[in-house]
């Protein structure tokens, strides 16, 4: 069975500067999502029932689709859970951003929503 892979802040930085196809996921609440995410990502919460509907949805469907997903910290486990949710599901392409929105932050790079 295959696991998920972890992504540095510098390598995920990298990924967005270079326009790559894929799918950047804050698995935080919707109000924490709004206060405070990474440009670029989209909000799925891994607390809702809905998620892996949800995922379907913004992947169509594709497991080969690359997705990186994320959370608060290192010490958060939304992620990780989130990401081994998806690898369950038979996604093949999936990494855990391990630093979350703190790791980003303390790399220096910027931050959207209204505390950021």
């Amino acid at each position: 069975m295959a696991d998920y892979k972890t992504i540095s802040a510098k390598d995920l930085k990298q990924k967005l500067d270079s326009d790559e196809e894929f799918l950047l996921v804050d698995v935080l609440s919707e109000a924490s999502y709004e206060s405070m995410h990474i440009p670029g990502a989209i909000n799925v919460d891994v607390h809702q029932d809905d998620f892996m509907e949800k995922m379907k949805e913004k992947t169509d469907g594709d497991k080969e689709k690359e997705i990186v997903v994320y959370c608060a910290s290192p010490q958060c486990q939304a992620s990780p859970s989130a990401a081994q949710k998806l690898v369950d599901a038979g996604y093949e392409n999936v990494s855990d951003f391990e630093g979350g929105l703190s790791g980003w932050k303390e790399a220096g790079y910027d931050l959207e929503g209204s505390r950021s």
